[in-house]
C-alpha cells in the first residue's frame, strides 16, 4: 500500500469536493477522509481551534484571522497526508491557498508524494466559477464569502494560481451531477496513469 493518500481533492468552497471524494472512494474501495471532519485535532496541535478562529475573526476581522490561521491549515494538510495512506482525502476551502510562500511550499512538498491531486472547479472560466460557487454557498451555507469590508474569498480562491500548481488533474464539473463528475474523473485518472 502507498504511504500517502491515493487522491487529494482541492479547491474553493462549494465545489463538491467532499461529495465527489466520497463517491470515488466508494467506487474504488478506498477510505474517504474529509479534513473538515478530522482537522480539529491537527489544528489543536498548532495551537488553534475553530472556536479560537471564530473569536479571532470577531477581534481582528476575517481577512487577518484567515492569514494568521494559515500555519494551522498547513500543519493539518501535512498531518492528514501522512496519516491517511491509500485514502481519498478532501481538503477544505483554503487548505491549498496561502499568502505565505513558505507555507505554500510546505504544502506543495506534502502533496508532492500524492499520486493524484485533483483541483475541482465548476468551469475553466474564472468568473463563471465564482458565480456558480457563490450561488451554491449562499444556498447551502448562507454565505457568499464576501467580508464586510468587501474582501471576496471565493474570488481569491478561484483565481489563486497555487491551486493549479498543486494539481495533477483539473476537473470542471459545471452542468454535471456528482456521479457523472466522478465517472469522468475516473476516466481522467486512468488516462493520466497510462501516460506515466
Amino acid at each position: 500500500m502507498t504511504s500517502s493518500p491515493w487522491m487529494v481533492l482541492i479547491g474553493p468552497a462549494a465545489t463538491g469536493k467532499s461529495t465527489l471524494g466520497a463517491i470515488v472512494a466508494a467506487s474504488t474501495g478506498r477510505p474517504f477522509v474529509d479534513i473538515d471532519e478530522i482537522g480539529a485535532a491537527y489544528y489543536a496541535e498548532a495551537g488553534w481551534s475553530m472556536d479560537r478562529l471564530r473569536a479571532h475573526v470577531e477581534a481582528v476581522g476575517r481577512v487577518r484571522a484567515e492569514r494568521e490561521w494559515e500555519p494551522a491549515r498547513a500543519h493539518a494538510v501535512r498531518r492528514a497526508v501522512a496519516d491517511h495512506p491509500g485514502a481519498v482525502l478532501s481538503l477544505g476551502a483554503g487548505h491549498s491557498n496561502y499568502t505565505d510562500p513558505a507555507l505554500f511550499d510546505e504544502v506543495r512538498k506534502a502533496l508532492g508524494v500524492v499520486e493524484h491531486v485533483v483541483l475541482v472547479l465548476p468551469s475553466p472560466d474564472q468568473d463563471r466559477s465564482v458565480a456558480v460557487l457563490r450561488e451554491r454557498s449562499l444556498a447551502t451555507k448562507q454565505t457568499g464569502w464576501v467580508t464586510e469590508d468587501g474582501h471576496d474569498f471565493l474570488a481569491e480562491w478561484v483565481r489563486d494560481r497555487g491551486n493549479a500548481d498543486l494539481a495533477t488533474v483539473i476537473l470542471h464539473t459545471d452542468g454535471e451531477d456528482p456521479p457523472a463528475s466522478a465517472r469522468r474523473l475516473s476516466e481522467l485518472l486512468r488516462a493520466a496513469d497510462q501516460d506515466r
